[in-house]
């Protein structure tokens, strides 16, 4: 018999709610978030078991926990719902969602793929921000005192002593702090790059990946960490929607009477809205940057369509769009397949 169940997890406790296959609410346990108690409540219902929660900050460690104790398990974004809202009425609701199989939008969970590389890309990442948002505080504290006329010697520790002159009193002292500040971001970053760059070499998918133009080690670490498995996406319009490179469409009123025939005819024009918001922001960055670089690079077949482009009138940011979708293909195509990327493919197809 199946039994449907709603996990809405919390720091402090969870709420489950069993569901039988007709809808008939069964029963509803409070349990301490605590992964023993919660298995052992879980493990104590009989029958088939399809788990439902929400995509949240404990999400992947109880996926990885409960996966093995129950027959399903699907992770989903929150809804925005109108009226009451309570712990119970959304553990009822995740297994509702589970029960109808109205899932929405669904969140990919493998915790025992590439965990070591994953973990190295999350901590380069907030290394990044990091080391950026330092240097831009410590911008602000010089300009704001109308030391325009910046350097990169700002940043430099050895070189900065000169500049902090140029301040007096309690503006020198808190950039003073500022640069201590950032002096320890720039080492945790280089730490945290290090760390990257040693656990990419242990990924054979991030060395096929690296030869794809505009992919670096850490650009392809990026991917794989996001992606894990490229069979997910069936084709590449599914992958450019999940990476932001999707232009949404909107349209109404599509057909119109013709005026000759007396039928019905589709209307040529639509309304685009721009690309999609709905995507993974780190994989989008990803490959704008990629693009942004195979660009300035001599000798791409890729810099050729991006210039012919150009002079035939393409917005310079739709060329870029445009580069960036091919490299995403060509991306997700290498991977599938397991093959290196040869530049000759991009000829290949500009031909035909």
């Amino acid at each position: 018999m199946d039994r449907y169940i709603g996990l809405d997890a919390h720091k402090e406790t969870c709420t489950l709610a069993v569901m039988g296959p007709s809808g008939k609410r069964l029963k509803e346990r409070v349990v301490e978030t605590n992964i023993k108690l919660l298995i052992e409540e879980i493990r104590s219902i009989a029958g088939t078991l399809h788990l439902c929660m929400e995509e949240g900050a404990q999400s992947a460690w109880l996926y990885e926990m409960l996966e093995p104790y129950v027959d399903e398990l699907v992770v989903v974004m929150p809804e925005k719902r109108q009226g009451s809202k309570s712990d119970s009425i959304d553990a009822w609701e995740l297994a509702e969602r589970m029960r109808t199989r109205r899932f929405g939008t669904r969140v990919f969970k493998a915790p025992q793929r590439f965990t070591r590389l994953r973990q190295a890309v999350r901590a380069h990442r907030v290394a990044v921000r990091e080391m950026v948002r330092a240097k831009n505080r410590l911008k602000a504290q010089y300009r704001a005192r109308g030391v325009r006329e910046l350097s990169d010697q700002v940043y430099d520790g050895e070189k900065r002593v000169s500049w902090l002159r140029k301040l007096t009193g309690p503006h020198r002292d808190l950039a003073e702090l500022m640069s201590l500040q950032l002096d320890a971001a720039v080492q945790a970053h280089e730490r945290a790059e290090k760390w990257l760059l040693a656990e990419a070499k242990q990924v054979p998918d991030v060395a096929l990946l690296h030869t794809v133009p505009g992919l670096g080690p850490i650009r392809a670490s990026q991917i794989v960490s996001v992606v894990v498995v490229p069979e997910r996406f069936r084709t590449k319009r599914q992958f450019w929607s999940y990476c932001g490179l999707g232009i949404e469409i909107r349209s109404s009123s599509d057909w119109k009477k013709d005026g000759f025939t007396g039928g019905l005819v589709r209307r040529s024009k639509s309304q685009s809205r721009g690309l999609t918001r709905k995507r993974n922001a780190l994989l989008k960055e990803v490959f704008k940057g990629a693009a942004q670089r195979v660009i300035c690079m001599n000798g791409q077949p890729l810099r050729a369509d991006y210039e012919r482009m150009i002079a035939a009138g393409t917005k310079p940011h739709l060329a870029v769009l445009t580069i960036a979708r091919r490299i995403a293909s060509a991306t997700l195509a290498i991977w599938k397949r397991k093959e290196v990327y040869t530049p000759e493919k991009h000829l290949a197809n500009r031909a035909a």
